[in-house]
């Protein structure tokens, strides 16, 4: 699976790397919840209709990564629900996880130019995408 690939599809198709904005055009509704510490955010389908939510507590910078991460389980994971993989399956959880990051790491930075001695500490901020995700970008 090409994650780039499918992200830069996904910018070029819709013109923008706003995770919010590409969710509205794919008919995904967004709700911000009073969710518990440690959850940012979830998708999920109730009766055909694909909803994102997010934890209203988190500043907003990171609520726009998290709905990009979120994006990404519905483009890439289309058939696998987290409470299927964690009850039924021994398919590490960590490797959807790990894609869904990669692939909002690549959305979110479709629109920006890395700068030739940019720092990627730096290159990431201003995209606002965390440090960690460090390791996806090339």
């Amino acid at each position: 699976m090409d994650i780039k690939r499918r992200a830069r599809n996904l910018y070029q198709r819709y013109r923008t790397s706003c995770p919010f904005t590409i969710a509205k055009k794919l008919g995904i509704t967004i709700m911000y919840l009073d969710l518990p510490d440690g959850v940012k955010g979830y998708q999920d389908k109730v009766l055909r209709r694909k909803i994102i939510v997010i934890n209203q507590n988190i500043p907003e910078e990171e609520q726009r990564f998290v709905c990009a991460h979120e994006l990404a389980h519905f483009r890439l994971h289309k058939d696998f629900s987290h409470y299927f993989i964690t009850r039924h399956t021994r398919f590490p959880l960590g490797l959807y996880e790990n894609q869904a990051d990669e692939f909002a790491t690549y959305l979110l930075t479709a629109s920006e130019e890395r700068g030739i001695d940019e720092p990627t500490e730096w290159f990431l901020a201003r995209c606002g995408i965390p440090t960690e995700m460090s390791r996806h970008v090339m």
